[in-house]
């Protein structure tokens, strides 16, 4: 059953610098847009849509029954994409929770993505996201594998301390894979998009440490395997075969 007062919004765009047009190359038949769509819609949390400044984007989204709404071309970042979508989409503020889902993510599971909102039952909490367990040296080391460094609140739950590129924390114990999907309460991604970049977002090119500096809490529940994100043309095959066998 859905929620009407949450929105899962998935901004798109066609200017991605290693992959151009990637929201639309094919995989297993469809458009990559509209496998994150249908995963999304599978996890039936609420309305989905999805926001870009592309009409192709909008146009392939529509043709799949799915819907989509233009926004400027000009927004830095998914969540202020997000923010001006949620904005046209929801004009009397009846939505408290915003879900953002990268366009990139075609083989994430919906029960990943229902358990984003988990943390927001703590009214403490202004975001809530999500991290698997690193398991090898090669993602411990690789500045492309987003670290979540935490306090752990439970088995499956952190309260985010700091995310960054290095190999974090030190010494024994388990690290975590940071998923780039974001539940923000309203007024949490309202002030999120209005704070300027901060000092160690600039330094680690992570957008979170913004949320982070401006004191922010940031929970993260944990999940049992990362979805890959299509960044490359070798991502994108590796995408192409793990949906040929769904």
């Amino acid at each position: 059953m859905t929620d009407t007062r949450t929105l899962v919004l998935i901004p798109a765009r066609m200017a991605s610098t290693r992959l151009p047009g990637k929201p639309l190359m094919d995989i297993a038949g469809l458009p990559m847009i509209v496998h994150v769509l249908r995963q999304a819609e599978a996890a039936q949390i609420g309305r989905v849509a999805v926001a870009t400044d592309a009409p192709e984007i909008a146009a392939a989204v529509k043709s799949h029954g799915g819907e989509a709404v233009m926004t400027r071309s000009d927004h830095p970042s998914g969540s202020d994409r997000s923010y001006e979508a949620l904005g046209k989409l929801d004009p009397r503020g009846e939505v408290e929770i915003v879900v953002n889902l990268q366009g990139d993510f075609p083989t994430i599971l919906p029960d990943n993505i229902r358990d984003v909102l988990g943390p927001l039952a703590d009214p403490a909490v202004d975001i809530a996201t999500l991290a698997a367990e690193i398991h090898t040296e090669e993602e411990s080391t690789n500045p492309n594998v987003v670290k979540v460094v935490g306090s752990p609140i439970s088995a499956r739950r952190l309260h985010a301390l700091y995310f960054t590129r290095a190999t974090a924390p030190w010494g024994d114990g388990p690290r975590y894979h940071h998923v780039g999907l974001y539940a923000y309460r309203r007024a949490a991604l309202e002030r999120f998009v209005a704070l300027p970049p901060s000092t160690l977002e600039m330094q680690e090119k992570l957008e979170q440490l913004r949320a982070i500096e401006a004191g922010m809490r940031i929970d993260v529940t944990i999940v049992d395997t990362v979805p890959r994100g299509v960044d490359t043309p070798a991502d994108l095959e590796t995408a192409r075969q793990i949906l040929a066998k769904a």
